[in-house]
Order: C-alpha cells, then sequence, then structure tokens
C-alpha cells in the first residue's frame, strides 16, 4: 500500500486505521511525505511501515509516487489516496484481481459528506456518494474497462513490473494535474488491460474544493499542454471548458494550444470554494 501526504495527518490516521481492518492486512505501508517531518503519534496499521521524504514545490505529486513505488517491496502496488479510508475489503480484492488477471485495476470510490469519517463502514456504505462521472462497478469480481482513462489517483493498482515497464509516472507533470492520465495513456498503449474490480470500495474524506479549481490554475494549463504534445489529444477538458467559460482562457478540444486571456484574480479563486460539494 502506497499513499501520498503533505498537510493532511488526520485523513492519514483514518486511512491507517483502515488498514488495521483488513480481511488481508497488506504487507507494508510506504508513506512518501511532502513536508518536512512526518507526522507524530501514527495508529498501527497493522503492517511494517516505510517512511520517505519526498520534498518539491509545486507538490510533486509525480515524484512522491515514483519514490514510493520504488521503496515498495511487494509485486503488486496498491495506490490510494490519503483522503481515502480503505473498505474492509480493499486489499483482499486488489489481491484477489491481481492473482486471476494481469492488468490496472480500478477500485470504487464512494465521496463522504462533512463529519463522516469516524463512522463504521455500515454507515460509510449508506451516507457515501459514487461520483456522477464514474461508471458503475461490479459487486464482485471484474469487470473489463476499455478505456485506461478511467484510471483516477484516488485508489488504483497495478503490478510493479507494469509500473516499471512504463517509467512510472512522467515528473516532468509539475503540480496538479495530467500525470495519472499521462500514465493511463502510456499503460494502454503497453497493452495493459483495465479492470473495474468489484469489493475494492473505498470511502473519500470530506475536503472543501474549487469548482472550477481556480488554484490550479497554471499547472493544470502546463500539464495539458504537455499531454497534448504527447498524445495528440486534451486531458482534463472539463477543467478547461471551465475555464473558457470563464473568461480565462481561449480553446477548444479542436485547438493547438491553449491562448491564456488572464489569470484569476484572488478574490475570484476564493469564491471557487465550495465547503459543502462532494465532488469538483
Amino acid at each position: 500500500m502506497l499513499t501520498l501526504v503533505r498537510g493532511r495527518d488526520d485523513r492519514l490516521r483514518h486511512l491507517m486505521r483502515g488498514l488495521r481492518r483488513q480481511s488481508a492486512r497488506p504487507r507494508e505501508l510506504v508513506i512518501a511525505w511532502m513536508q518536512p517531518e512526518p507526522a507524530p503519534d501514527l495508529p498501527d496499521p497493522g503492517c511494517p511501515v516505510r517512511h520517505l521524504h519526498v520534498p518539491g514545490e509545486p507538490m510533486p505529486l509525480a515524484a512522491a509516487r515514483n519514490r514510493a513505488a520504488a521503496a515498495a517491496e511487494g509485486d503488486l502496488l496498491i495506490f490510494l489516496d490519503v483522503d481515502c479510508i480503505p473498505g474492509p475489503g480493499l486489499v483482499a480484492a486488489y489481491a484477489q484481481a491481481a492473482a486471476t488477471r494481469d492488468g490496472l485495476f480500478l477500485g470504487e470510490v464512494l465521496y463522504l459528506p462533512p463529519g463522516a469519517a469516524h463512522h463504521d463502514e455500515t454507515v460509510l456504505d449508506r451516507l457515501g456518494r459514487a461520483h456522477p462521472a464514474r461508471p458503475p462497478v461490479p459487486q464482485a469480481g471484474l469487470r473489463p474497462e476499455p478505456d485506461a482513462g478511467q484510471l483516477w489517483g484516488l485508489s488504483f493498482a497495478l503490478p510493479a513490473r507494469a509500473w516499471r515497464a512504463v517509467g512510472g509516472m512522467d515528473e516532468a507533470f509539475a503540480g496538479y494535474g495530467g500525470e495519472e492520465t499521462d500514465l493511463a495513456a502510456r499503460l494502454g498503449a503497453s497493452g495493459l488491460p483495465a479492470f473495474w474490480v468489484g469489493g475494492a470500495r473505498a470511502y473519500h474524506q470530506h475536503h472543501p474544493v474549487h469548482v472550477p479549481p481556480l488554484q490550479h490554475f497554471e499547472p493544470i494549463l502546463a500539464n495539458a499542454a504537455r499531454f497534448r504534445e504527447r498524445h495528440g489529444r486534451w486531458c482534463m477538458t472539463y477543467w478547461l471548458g471551465q475555464f473558457r467559460d470563464a473568461g480565462l482562457i481561449a480553446w477548444d478540444e479542436g485547438a493547438d494550444a491553449i491562448r491564456l486571456l488572464r489569470s484569476p484574480t484572488p478574490p475570484e479563486i476564493a469564491a471557487s470554494l465550495r465547503p459543502n460539494a462532494l465532488f469538483s
């Protein structure tokens, strides 16, 4: 199990307690800290814990995943976002999937309302909501997914050798956005099939979101342009469309480049914050 952390110590503690409740515990937990020091007084997740320090500004998301994957000892890499609480069957479901097929494995994530993280899984199942942009996940077993681009960094797994074969994440994607979609495109091009995994459920702990994510405006534009240059198509088109509609950029999906009209102002960024929204 691998996760990245910057300043979300409380979320990490819920993740670690969730690992202790697993029906099949992970071999280890690798934590890539994108901050100077690990958090104190962490709970016992029921498995060995390895701590890595991965500095960088803006947040070195791709580099942190690469360092965590390089340090992991297991044959299966399970990536879980620090905001996520693993359901009790998550590790077992991913492990069973990997024992059955070779592939990129995608797990279900339910989004929780504010203040729900302290409840047990029965309540979390009732309170959690599936993201409207995600397809339904089977109750059990595997369902092929023809679009590897459905990979979402909140929860996924793949063989360590498949990660190494494509070189992991491209660290030229700096800051927020694009690095996961780029990885998915390269995995798909390598011939690795993708599957939704029944039973690999996680619960996303609530935090305020920006709609659109204006606080990541510059990295999103830069990373979208890098993705377009490599793959001949755009990613993050939903956000780019929101930026266009806000009068910040001139762009459409047939464009060769994004033309910057203006950057968002601090009041606009503040006004985009949605404290109670579940999805960005």
